[in-house]
């Protein structure tokens, strides 16, 4: 069912993409055209591919497009290989100094490798990790961060600063360019959010290479995910970024929630249910906070996009319904009134608007994957 853009009515909405050329992470297209894709990363030993790959599933039923996984020793890139066959969505190796681990999960089924070049060492060794990606169909990030700058640009600039970044982001995309390698992304990411935007913007006019967004070590779920939603916000309101990860102190699931939550918002991904909820007052007409949550939980299982809105009182609520796929507004009198495409269908009491709404939503999502379906037979 093809998602109707609503920027041909309302021009204001409209978010104009950097361009940037698009290159592969396995079966997932990154930059150009392609979806903004949502990734975590794992945080189980790799050795343990048991752990690690249950930890992946629980990323893929959340919606997660790329998961990345550590290589620190060989039991990890041994076990890299068992855990790429099973996992559903192409993996990410993430590589730090030593460059036989960058080989050995080439070699292993990785479908991208995050390096420093300039931690790799000799180029010789640069070389041998670039002819693994090649030779096996991989990716490379390029994966830059204000805390693990080199010593000459820190000598050279005094601090982490924009240009140190983007400095060693270039240098690094130097060496794949001269060896004749063009299939990398890069991050430029900071734990200051005015120092990761600053050095994106910059980086976003310097190169035509796909861009992966996060603001690095953001914190704790609450904290983390405000920092992360202004700092990245704002560069994907621009139209900067062609991939994102949240970066949390919290289960990787709540990464991927919170990077479909920023870019639902912002109109660039429409996965799952957008819930629209008043924040209640005096005139609610049932408990919207309560109600919201538990909405919430119930629906995290539905990955097609379906707009909701849960208001308390008739002051807002026919006017939310109205641009909204469904709605319940309250009324007063133990009930409220449901809506379907802005049109009022039936009076539902209190004690049993959660499981009507939660069928009205399931309904319509089945019906809307029979659409698909059929559409997708057809072609």
């Amino acid at each position: 069912m093809a998602v109707e853009d609503h920027t041909k009515v309302r021009p204001w909405r409209a978010i104009d993409r950097r361009s940037s050329r698009k290159i592969r992470v396995g079966s997932v297209e990154v930059g150009g055209d392609a979806p903004i894709s949502v990734q975590s990363m794992t945080n189980t030993p790799t050795s343990d591919a048991r752990a690690t790959i249950d930890q992946i599933r629980g990323l893929e039923e959340a919606g997660a497009d790329i998961v990345r996984v550590s290589c620190p020793d060989e039991e990890s890139t041994a076990a890299f290989r068992t855990i790429a066959r099973e996992a559903k969505v192409p993996l990410v190796a993430d590589i730090h100094f030593h460059y036989k681990r960058g080989i050995e999960a080439a070699e292993a089924g990785a479908a991208c490798l995050r390096i420093n070049p300039g931690n790799i060492g000799s180029m010789a060794r640069v070389k041998e990790v670039v002819s693994a990606a090649r030779n096996n169909g991989c990716s490379i990030r390029i994966g830059v961060n204000a805390g693990s700058l080199e010593r000459e640009l820190l000598e050279k600039y005094g601090e982490p600063c924009p240009d140190a970044m983007v400095e060693s982001a270039l240098n690094h995309a130097r060496i794949l360019d001269d060896l004749d390698f063009r299939e990398y992304k890069i991050s430029v990411k900071a734990s200051d959010l005015f120092l990761t935007v600053a050095a994106y913007q910059m980086l976003a006019e310097a190169t035509d290479a796909p861009l992966h967004l996060g603001v690095t070590e953001a914190g704790g779920l609450r904290s983390g995910t405000i920092k992360s939603a202004i700092g990245m916000g704002s560069l994907l309101w621009a139209g900067i970024g062609d991939t994102i990860r949240v970066s949390l102190s919290a289960e990787p699931v709540e990464e991927i929630r919170a990077g479909f939550d920023m870019l639902k918002a912002l109109g660039l991904r429409t996965r799952g249910v957008n819930i629209i909820a008043c924040p209640s007052c005096a005139r609610q007409g049932f408990d919207v906070i309560r109600t919201v949550e538990a909405l919430e939980a119930r629906l995290a299982h539905i990955s097609e996009p379906i707009s909701l809105s849960i208001i308390g009182c008739v002051v807002n609520g026919p006017g939310e319904a109205a641009y909204t796929d469904l709605g319940f507004t309250g009324g007063g009198k133990g009930a409220g009134m449901l809506y379907f495409a802005g049109q009022q269908t039936e009076k539902v009491s209190n004690e049993t608007m959660i499981e009507r709404i939660v069928a009205a939503v399931e309904d319509k999502a089945a019906k809307m994957r029979a659409e698909r379906e059929a559409l997708a037979a057809a072609e």
